[in-house]
Order: structure tokens, then C-alpha cells, then sequence
């Protein structure tokens, strides 16, 4: 697929009435979010033999919860669970719909407040489109990024990305204590307009913090262990598969 033809998904003119910024809480960005499983179940002792970067989540970048009355209903994306099965794997519990159903709840009822989003399969479709769209576990291996033992550069990892899509990430990493000398990868995050066309992610920690089974890492500033942004001057191990 020519990157060109990426970028031309988006029509914003013909979208832009649906994204008017009416509620308190309407988003402005959309985060395409990716887990390493390697890394991610070094930390929550699961045993998933998957080899590529899957779907942690789509996550607007304003509200949480919007809608507790807005139940998930596993039938009303039924066509898509092969594939969701596939690229967006609950790590933790491979055979449940649980993990599917805290992102909804927590994130796809506030993306539903565009219309492009305002429905379980638009949102949960759209997600995996942006995914095999953006087809981060290609590129990396593509520009030989791939899980090894020798350590890489942030500015390797963070110059394949931002230079073939043209837009900065948001690189996460491990650091298995306060003044470690390796970083593990854990996280990538790519960025859209409300209109699907990308955009330069913030690079600031994020101080949100979920309670719920593992699947969103606690991220704040002081915390010594859970994904935060990678530093820059640390050499960054991408593990292969144990």
C-alpha cells in the first residue's frame, strides 16, 4: 500500500461538520494505541506467544466513561472477532470479551461523540482499519527494527517511525528501576486528527492511572516500573519472544 493512498482516507471536508466541538469533553485527537506482548506480559505473568505488535486501543484524547449506560454487546461487531481475535488479543484472558468491553466502556462511548465513531462496530471497525492501515509491526521490521538481544538507539526506533509516516510517535518504555541502565520497549502510539489523517503526538508522561486487570499500565511520573516515555540517551532492548 502506498503511504500516499493512507493519508488520502481521510476527506476532511466532507467530515468536518461532524466534529464541531460542542460537549464539555469532545476529543481533538485520537490515539492509536500499540503493546509489545513480549514486554506487556514480563509484567503481568501472562503467556502470550504472539511475535507482533497488537491493539492496546483507539483513545480519544479528552474524556473517560462517558457513557456507563452505553452496554457492550459482543454481537454488534460479531463480523469483525476473527480479526479482532487476531490483532486485538486480550493478553490476559485470551478466550473473554472483557478486555474488548473495558475499552469500550472507557474509551469508545466518549469516541462515539463523532459520528464517524458513534456506534460499537464504527468504533471498534475504524480501530482496526487505523491498525492494519498504519501496520506498525511491517515497518519496524522493514527498516530492521526487530526484537533481538542487542540493544537499539531511541533515536533508531523513534527515526524509522517518525520518518516514514511523517509524524512524531509517542515511544513508551519499561525501566526496570529508577537508575537502570536499558530500557524495554513496551508502547507506540499514533496519532490522528478527528478526521483520521495523522499527527504529531505529545511527548509529555501521561499521569493517568486505570485500576482495572493490568490492561491499562499505570503510567505516572514517578513510577519506577509501567510504561512511560522512553528516554532518549538509554539504549532500548525490543525482546524477542521468551
Amino acid at each position: 500500500m502506498r503511504l500516499g493512498s493512507f493519508f488520502l482516507l481521510s476527506l476532511a471536508a466532507a467530515l468536518s461538520s461532524a466534529f464541531v466541538i460542542s460537549a464539555p469533553h469532545m476529543w481533538t485527537k485520537l490515539i492509536l494505541t500499540h503493546h509489545w506482548p513480549s514486554t506487556f506480559c514480563s509484567m503481568e505473568h501472562c503467556h502470550a506467544n504472539i511475535s507482533y505488535w497488537t491493539l492496546h486501543g483507539l483513545w480519544p484524547d479528552k474524556g473517560i466513561l462517558c457513557n456507563s449506560s452505553w452496554h457492550f454487546n459482543p454481537s454488534e461487531i460479531e463480523d469483525l472477532l476473527p480479526d479482532m481475535e487476531k490483532s486485538w488479543p486480550d493478553l490476559l484472558n485470551p478466550a473473554s470479551v472483557e478486555f474488548w468491553k473495558y475499552e469500550w466502556h472507557k474509551h469508545g462511548t466518549c469516541a462515539a461523540k463523532a459520528a464517524t465513531l458513534n456506534s460499537q462496530h464504527k468504533y471498534f471497525s475504524k480501530a482496526l482499519e487505523l491498525y492494519h492501515k498504519v501496520d506498525l509491526d511491517s515497518i519496524l521490521k522493514k527498516f530492521d527494527i526487530i526484537p533481538s538481544d542487542k540493544y537499539y538507539s531511541f533515536s533508531q526506533i523513534e527515526g524509522v517511525i517518525e520518518n516514514f509516516y511523517g509524524v512524531k510517535p509517542k515511544i513508551q518504555c519499561v525501566h526496570p528501576s529508577k537508575n537502570a541502565d536499558v530500557q524495554i520497549l513496551g508502547q507506540i502510539e499514533i496519532c490522528f486528527h478527528p478526521d483520521f489523517t495523522l499527527l504529531d503526538c505529545e511527548k509529555e508522561f501521561t499521569l493517568e492511572t486505570i485500576s482495572k486487570g493490568g490492561w491499562d499500565i499505570p503510567m505516572g511520573v514517578d513510577k519506577a516500573s509501567g510504561f512511560s516515555v522512553c528516554d532518549h540517551d538509554k539504549p532500548v532492548y525490543y525482546p524477542p519472544l521468551p
